[in-house]
């Protein structure tokens, strides 16, 4: 007969245990002290089993009915109820060792264990927005307690104060940690960080590193000439000016990378920007892919030999940090030190090499060999898979007539800095770009082949060289 609750709260001791029975396998189990416990009998592969649902009044019988077709479900889907209990019990064990704390430091651990060098900066922005924003709010709470409200909590703080371009890193870094704990942790099973980006602020227009004109680099280069601060960050920014590579390659730049009897800086694939895209596009590992060469011009070199010169044995970049010989140079050295002559707001590191590039197009150098020697990205796959490696002698002749003109530059002779290319077309009569004129190039028929050299060197190329250095097709 079915149990009521007058029946079991009535119910009691009799000196010795005995059991009540309701249906379905469920029954109220009186000690002989009158304690009373829920408990549920069934089959499993042919032996009778029992497992207890709980002690009443804590459980009633209405939730003890209920406990029993759980029971009942897991029986029919195949699932042993008594180790299905045993499992959770373990896995509850289990999320209280895994706060989120504990997995951060795990995750983090991990990244820095696979993380590239020159890469260690992305370690010390998430340890800073993480103590700042994340922790303060998460740290004790289980990885399984974490729900996609809490984290959106902590996004919509830190947008609230304006710091959109951080909130969208801790989008990421959300995301990134917890498909770490979904292969790590027992018993998680999805992940509270997909789709924050849905309801994300919208990030402000790109602002892009301001750069100089060609007019502006008198002023800039007797200001750099005259700088207070390390003659190492004078080089520096020198050196960026005079090659165009981008900050992180010459803070990670060593003496082996530089062939000096060649004049070549030969950069190790692992030290680009775009080192993930050219292992993903080629389907090579990253120390099978050629490196990036840079021809560097004379003035480059004395640049580089006097920073070989002061080489100290400690030191392991040319370009070494200003207090640690075994670290390199700051990622905000060049900077600050910009700011420091007053060109806060007018001119970046980066933008140094924008200054080079724009130069370098408005004489009406050709665009491909500008790029190759930025290293850009090529769109086109097949092309990207040969470019690292070409233009060298063209790009080579190029960076002289930059660093050339540099030189006039720095001794005020904007007008002579400033000449544009002699261009050849085979078959045609010859034409100068200049000015406003130079978009006349975008009308050239697009077989024909184009000649460029500097003005004040083309009597100076061999054959050899002509052939080898001008031919590019527009």
């Amino acid at each position: 007969m079915a149990l009521t609750e007058l029946r079991v709260r009535t119910a009691k001791e009799m000196g010795k245990a005995y059991t009540l029975g309701d249906y379905d396998g469920l029954s109220l189990f009186v000690s002989a002290k009158g304690g009373k416990a829920w408990h549920f009998r069934y089959y499993w592969l042919g032996k009778q089993l029992r497992i207890s649902l709980g002690t009443y009044p804590e459980i009633g019988l209405r939730d003890a009915r209920a406990l029993r077709e759980e029971a009942r479900g897991l029986i029919a889907r195949g699932v042993n109820p008594k180790i299905h209990r045993k499992q959770k019990r373990q896995a509850a064990k289990l999320a209280g060792e895994y706060t989120f704390m504990v997995v951060y430091e795990q995750w983090l651990a991990r990244r820095e264990l696979v993380l590239e060098e020159g890469r260690q900066s992305t370690l010390e922005q998430i340890r800073r927005a993480f103590k700042k924003d994340v922790l303060p709010a998460l740290h004790r709470m289980t990885i399984h307690e974490i729900t996609r409200h809490h984290l959106l909590e902590v996004i919509e703080r830190i947008e609230k104060r304006g710091s959109l371009s951080v909130a969208e890193k801790v989008r990421t870094w959300f995301r990134q940690l917890f498909e770490y704990a979904l292969v790590v942790v027992p018993g998680m099973e999805r992940s509270p960080a997909t789709d924050l980006h849905v309801v994300a602020a919208p990030l402000p227009p790109v602002q892009h590193n301001p750069f100089l004109r060609m007019e502006a680099l008198p002023l800039f280069l007797r200001t750099l000439r005259t700088y207070q601060g390390r003659l190492t960050t004078q080089l520096a920014i020198r050196l960026l000016l005079l090659i165009g590579v981008r900050t992180g390659e010459l803070r990670l730049a060593t003496p082996d990378q530089f062939d000096l009897d060649r004049g070549l800086w030969i950069v190790p694939v692992m030290s680009l920007k775009q080192r993930a895209m050219l292992t993903r596009r080629r389907r090579k590992r990253a120390e099978d892919i050629p490196p990036y060469i840079v021809p560097l011009s004379t003035q480059a070199q004395v640049v580089v030999r006097s920073m070989l010169d002061e080489f100290k044995l400690a030191q392991k970049y040319v370009f070494a940090s200003a207090t640690r010989l075994t670290d390199r140079m700051s990622e905000n050295t060049v900077n600050f030190a910009l700011k420091r002559m007053g060109y806060n707001g007018l001119l970046t590191g980066h933008g140094l090499r924008a200054t080079m590039s724009t130069a370098l197009n408005e004489i009406g150098y050709p665009r491909v060999w500008v790029d190759a020697q930025l290293s850009h990205a090529d769109p086109n796959r097949i092309r990207a898979t040969y470019n690292h490696a070409q233009y060298v002698e063209q790009r080579r002749v190029m960076m002289q007539d930059w660093a050339d003109r540099v030189e006039l530059l720095e001794r005020g002779e904007l007008e002579a800095a400033n000449r544009h290319l002699i261009v050849h077309l085979q078959g045609r009569a010859e034409m100068t770009w200049s000015g406003d004129h130079a978009s006349q190039r975008s009308r050239v028929q697009a077989l024909h082949r184009m000649e460029a050299y500097p003005q004040q060197s083309i009597l100076s190329l061999t054959e050899t060289d002509r052939a080898g250095l001008s031919t590019y097709m527009v």
